[in-house]
């Protein structure tokens, strides 16, 4: 039994995260990584997702010297 795509994406992305970016950019704060203001809806869409993909990624400890 095969997994569909659409429903895999809703499971590992962060609501949160996409929900408090989204905020940003309606109150005009939201920036991108150059550190200009974001206009067009669909950048700050790509910027939720990224930021909340980022966020969701395991860490590897670091290894002691």
């Amino acid at each position: 039994m095969a997994i569909s795509r659409s429903g895999m994406g809703k499971q590992l992305l962060r609501p949160g995260k996409v929900k408090k970016v989204m905020h940003e950019f309606k109150a005009g704060t939201l920036k991108s990584s150059s550190g200009t203001p974001v206009k067009k809806k669909e950048q700050a869409v790509a910027i939720a997702l990224s930021e909340a993909r980022r966020q969701r990624r395991p860490r590897r400890p670091k290894r002691a010297k």
